[in-house]
């Protein structure tokens, strides 16, 4: 078990995770030493951590090995959340650089500072697998590099390889956790922040709601105090050392239905549009029809299982958003 007085990196500190992150940390005792290049993290998020002695904020990018690296120096654990999500507009180069170049330079670090890593990778790492739950050892299936969007799966699945040859060569401590629909309030408000972010914008301003598909896929989503609750039990549990856990709920539900639950919930009637999938870069697109964790893992190395329903998650949520109107 780490002690209190020890300190922590965070990368994507200013984002969404990351700043519920620095803030659960610096209550239980922490020093905190974020990094954020601020392209979707919003310094409004940390206003109150940069008041506080025992957080500093660095606006650089994690591909700025020179600097990180005298940044995170004193770091004894390096959440390593920084990253580009999936290239549905383009930037399939960016994307790819950021996140295997930036995670190769927090483990580089890693590996000179004897500091131990907990990396942040994604559901989508199981692409096509058809075989629900997805457990941390089923197959990750996925599609053609013609398809844009699998440059993102393909960079978190390259990481999660260097995180394990970063141990294999130079017995760097590490964690991998798979997280599944993260939301909560401060999430980015567009499609970075995922479904919820648009839908509830959307609903609120009484404008139709882009629904991909005939909005039949499903999605698990893991409340933001969940996710955060997992990550700090990854940092102080050496159990789950050189370890792939996923975190997510077992609660599955339909876009189109999800869209219609938040609705209700703002009482307002919702307005839905067919978006064809063609109209993302390359024309192609192809999407994952079901994402269901099996959480069987967090429960027995973590002693971690989600706490708060999804119904309890929108409310907070929803209340975020109407008391910050765009």
């Amino acid at each position: 078990m780490l002690k209190n007085n020890l300190t922590i990196g965070v990368t994507g500190a200013a984002g969404f995770i990351g700043c519920h992150l620095c803030e659960k940390l610096i209550r239980l005792g922490f020093k905190v030493i974020g990094i954020d290049n601020l392209s979707k993290g919003s310094k409004k998020n940390i206003n109150d951590l940069l008041k506080n002695d025992k957080f500093s904020f660095n606006k650089v990018d994690v591909l700025d090995y020179n600097k990180i690296q005298k940044i995170l120096s004193p770091a004894h654990v390096i959440v390593h959340l920084a990253a580009g999500k999936i290239p549905r507009y383009g930037n399939r180069l960016e994307i790819l650089l950021t996140n295997t170049k930036g995670t190769e330079n927090i483990l580089e670090i890693a590996k000179k500072t004897r500091a131990k890593v907990v990396f942040a990778s994604t559901s989508d790492v199981y692409g096509k697998n058809t075989i629900l739950p997805f457990r941390e050892d089923s197959d990750l299936v996925i599609g053609s590099s013609e398809v844009a969007r699998w440059a993102y799966a393909v960079s978190k699945i390259f990481d999660e390889h260097l995180c394990f040859a970063y141990y294999e060569e130079y017995q760097v401590p590490f964690v991998i956790l798979r997280l599944f629909g993260v939301f909560g309030p401060r999430q980015h408000r567009s499609w970075w922040g995922g479904p919820q972010s648009l839908f509830i914008d959307l609903i609120l301003q009484k404008k139709e709601v882009g629904m991909h598909g005939d909005g039949k896929q499903t999605r698990t989503f893991t409340f933001i105090d969940d996710a955060v609750s997992a990550i700090i039990k990854s940092i102080k549990s050496q159990k789950a050392n050189g370890q792939v856990i996923n975190i997510g709920t077992k609660f599955e539900i339909s876009i189109l239905q999800f869209a219609k639950l938040i609705a209700k919930m703002l009482n307002k009637k919702l307005k839905v549009k067919k978006v064809p999938y063609n109209s993302f870069t390359g024309k192609r697109y192809e999407d994952v029809i079901k994402r269901v964790p099996d959480i069987t893992k967090a429960k027995r190395i973590l002693n971690w299982s989600p706490k708060t329903t999804l119904q309890s998650g929108l409310e907070q949520t929803i209340q975020w958003y109407i008391n910050n109107p765009i």
